[in-house]
């Protein structure tokens, strides 16, 4: 058996094994639209925290974090910077979003806006929105997923076949198991990943230095410009740093997978425990660091969206194809996973807000769960076709993402602090950040050196609060849920 045959054979066998195993996690469980999208709102602490950390430690943990550090060295730390101030906001707002999920039955992020605002062109506006900025976080994981078969093939095969296939059959695997069937193959991944992390960040340096430490101290004597942040405005210098760390913190609940794993918690409480239990994931974000800095020095000249490579070339070349097979397994596990809940928040909100409440289409539990799986392939379908014509790497894919998906972020924030905001001030703030940030994320200008995507929100806030005081306050549809209450419901 070649070396290619025997890595790809064990990425196969843990794919499938992870699969089967979700099957059989959810195969005695009645599919009706909360139960498929919401999990039937019952998820514990350790159940909860393997879904969030399935859904959020994705292909560019794996590839990203690496490939950035690789190319740029000091501004890939703001990886590990964005997810801890994501988690002290989620610690005070998700148990209040997760509050007006269970008090109005909610299924979607689009649910929460057409509620709380009373606005059901809001919901609609808001649904097709995110099913836009979905797409291309799907493509993200496409992209790792296309890096690894093809390093996991020695080049042998085509890379581009084995991704559309495997991604067919996470498709179909979401088409039948739901959000549920995600969280039983995020206990797989994480095990798988966490290892292969470790293996990334520790095993390599202390092969080629004798230790990480060994390892920065060489970098710094062949590169020392690697570690340090350039200043002020300069490109990825400190500016854009402090921005992008705000822009992805505040955006990192805001897409429609994470509000169906908030809903999909049993009580306040748990999301609050997760809050403090997910920085545990941060911790073995700095090694990644460690595996892509290494690699810069061991296969130096990666160029472009080759830089993604980087670890992974490191341990096709120089360790045996069963150790790559596992790690590309992990790798794909990574991409996959993570895919399952995007392209399940995808299909929900057009199923749910644009469907049922615009068109009166699926209107029965039934037919809402039917159609949702339909379009779980249709999303799968759309990112193929982004992916294919992309030709970014994983972190300029991310950050489009996140300078579209974080302008949610003023209109549910007003919801609990300002009850003067208004449907027509949320929906011109997020249009006018949208008209704003992607101009300038798509001409590469960063204004002052700062994200555009931050420009754009500070302009989001703006026309929210100039636009709502010009409108009629708001009849809240939710006021059983006011911001001044204490949550009541807790496990």
């Amino acid at each position: 058996m070649s070396g290619a045959t025997a890595a790809l054979t064990i990425v196969a066998i843990v794919v499938l094994g992870t699969i089967v195993f979700a099957l059989l996690g959810v195969r005695r469980l009645r599919m009706d639209p909360a139960q498929y999208i919401v999990a039937g709102r019952s998820f514990g602490t350790i159940f909860l925290w393997v879904l969030l950390a399935g859904e959020i430690y994705t292909t560019f943990t794996f590839l990203g974090i690496a490939g950035l550090s690789y190319s740029q060295g000091a501004p890939s730390f703001y990886v590990v910077a964005y997810g801890t101030c994501a988690y002290i906001i989620a610690y005070f707002i998700t148990p209040r979003i997760w509050q007006v999920g269970k008090s109005c039955n909610l299924l979607t992020g689009a649910d929460f806006f057409e509620t709380r605002y009373n606005s059901r062109a809001l919901g609609v506006g808001v649904a097709v929105l995110m099913f836009v900025m979905i797409v291309p976080y799907v493509a993200i994981q496409l992209s790792g997923l296309q890096i690894l078969l093809r390093i996991a093939g020695y080049g042998m095969y085509n890379a581009t076949v084995s991704v559309c296939i495997a991604f067919a059959v996470l498709a179909l695997f979401v088409f039948s198991a739901g959000l549920r069937g995600t969280a039983w193959a995020s206990v797989v991944k994480d095990v798988l990943v966490l290892a292969a992390v470790i293996f990334a960040g520790v095993a390599i340096p202390m092969r080629f230095f004798g230790s990480p430490s060994a390892m920065l101290q060489r970098l710094l004597e062949a590169h020392p410009h690697m570690l340090a942040l350039a200043p002020g405005a300069a490109y990825h210098g400190t500016i854009w740093f402090a921005s992008t760390v705000v822009l992805s913190a505040i955006g990192f609940f805001m897409g429609p997978h994470s509000f169906n794993a908030v809903y999909s918690a049993r009580g306040a409480d748990t999301l609050r425990r997760n809050a403090m239990l997910l920085p545990f994931y941060q911790c073995f974000l700095s090694l990644m660091i460690f595996a892509g800095l290494s690699a810069a020095m061991i296969v130096p000249g990666l160029k472009g969206t080759a830089v993604d490579q980087s670890f992974l070339l490191v341990v096709q070349r120089f360790y045996p194809p069963w150790v790559l097979g596992f790690v590309a397994a992990a790798g794909a596990l990574a991409a996959l996973v993570p895919a399952s809940a995007l392209l399940l928040g995808g299909a929900s909100v057009i199923t749910k807000n644009v469907a049922a409440d615009a068109f009166g289409i699926a209107t029965t539990p039934r037919a809402q769960t039917l159609l949702t799986r339909i379009l779980v392939l249709v999303v799968a379908l759309l990112a193929v076709g982004v992916w294919l014509v992309a030709g970014k790497t994983v972190v300029e894919l991310l950050l489009v993402y996140y300078n579209g998906i974080s302008q949610f972020f003023p209109g549910v924030v007003a919801t609990f602090v300002w009850p003067r905001a208004t449907a027509w001030g949320v929906g011109a703030g997020i249009v006018t950040a949208l008209l704003v940030a992607v101009p300038l994320a798509a001409l590469n200008i960063s204004p002052f050196g700062v994200n555009p995507g931050l420009v754009g929100f500070a302009a989001n806030v703006i026309v929210l609060v100039v636009v709502s005081l010009l409108t009629i306050a708001p009849i809240n549809a939710a006021d059983a849920v006011k911001p001044s209450e204490p949550l009541q419901v807790r496990e």
